[in-house]
Parts: C-alpha cells; structure tokens; sequence
C-alpha cells in the first residue's frame, strides 16, 4: 500500500545561514539606495532585483518533505537526487569495486531540490571525500575529476552500491551527512549539494534497471533499479 507525502516544505538547514546573510545585505543595500540615490527608478530596480535573488535562494534551499511511496523497500535502489539522467552504462569502476558495474547518473539543474536522500536500507561501510576541479556537471569527465564525495552502502541483501555526490562547475560545496559504520535507509537525507551538480549511483551490472536515459526522476520517489 503506498504511503501519502504530505506537502510540506522547508528550508534546508545548509541555506540557512546563507539566507540570512543575503537578507541582512539587502536590507542594507536598498536602505542606502533609497537613502542616497536621486533616481526613484535605480532603487526601484535594485530593490525588485533583490527579491528575485532572494526567491531564487528559497527556491534552491528548499527541503520537501517525502516518504517513499511503498513498503517494498528491498532490493530497490531509489533516486538519491532530482533531475534528469544523463548517463546509464556498463564501466570499470576503479575507485571501488575495482570492476564492471553500471552507473546512473543524474544532472541537477540549479532549479532542482539539492538535497539528497538515501538510496538503499542498509549500512554504510565508507565514506571519502576528494578535492578536485569544477568542469560542469553533465560532462562524464566530472565523475573522476570534479570534486566529489564516495558513499558505499552494503544493502540488507548483502549487495553492495556506491554514491557520488559531484560538484559542479557552480557548486563549491559538496555536503555529506553519512557516517562509516552507520545504519541508513531509504527517507534519510545522504546529503546536499550546493547549486548545479550531479549525482552517480554504481550498482552490480546484473541489476534490472527501471530508468531511461533523458527521463526526469524525483529523489526519494523514483526507482532507478532493482538488485538480483
């Protein structure tokens, strides 16, 4: 039976500070301008301009809340971000799994939730994080050499999957909530990216994949895949 989302959202705890800082030199910038500028029409403008910003940065740090829709929640492998697939293909991982694995990778847009959830119940058995470039995120060079994050979970069937939260060539920070060790499941939020990125999930290759290339998912809702 499938489980209802309330619509609620929130702003993520990574937005906040920002938020506030932006609105706190927006006060002051306009209060200046309306101050010390003759021209009614300049402050006009940099006040609208102001607010647009500021609605984009709510927007951007938006936090939905969303449980997934079934009580099936084994051997599926469910989207760990918003946005569009970009690539689905058989590689050789090497930072890992050291072997063949499929990769599906999702794009988010600056306009996407940049918060991620969890993709599989189960244990997390590492966590890395790698400086590195900002090459725009829809180009496959940024799974190596973008900055980037590394979360494998060892699902409760005993299989093993891999996360790469990856900067992008606006994002500059790459945040990331699991810990080695810790027990995680499907409605927890992995982490945040902040602004454009894109998200790398690595699976057996003998997983059926329920996706296809161009097609927009919903983090927390869609199934990318199913583990044998």
């Amino acid at each position: 039976m499938g489980v209802n989302n309330k619509k609620i959202t929130t702003i993520n705890k990574e937005g906040k500070a920002t938020l506030w800082l932006y609105l706190i030199f927006s006060i002051i910038c306009n209060y200046l301008i309306f101050r010390f500028v003759p021209q009614t029409w300049i402050a006009y403008i940099v006040l609208l301009a102001t607010l647009v910003v500021f609605s984009l940065l709510i927007n951007f740090f938006r936090n939905p809340r969303r449980i997934f829709p079934s009580q099936d929640k084994e051997n599926v492998v469910v989207a760990a971000a918003d946005g569009k697939i970009v690539a689905i293909e058989e590689v050789d991982e090497t930072d890992y799994f050291m072997g063949r694995c499929i990769v599906i990778s999702t794009f988010m847009s600056v306009f996407s939730v940049h918060a991620n959830w969890v993709p599989s119940n189960g244990t997390v058995t590492k966590v890395e994080h790698t400086d590195g470039s900002f090459h725009a995120a829809f180009k496959p060079k940024s799974s190596t050499e973008n900055e980037r994050s590394l979360i494998v979970i060892k699902t409760d069937t005993n299989k093993e999957i891999m996360v790469r939260q990856i900067a992008g060539a606006l994002a500059r920070r790459v945040v990331t909530y699991c810990k080695p060790g810790q027990e995680c499941s499907i409605d927890q939020h992995l982490g945040f990216i902040k602004f454009g990125s894109r998200v790398d999930i690595y699976i057996p290759k003998d997983s059926f994949v329920c996706v296809k290339l161009g097609q927009k998912v919903k983090a927390n809702q869609t199934i990318l895949a199913k583990l044998q």
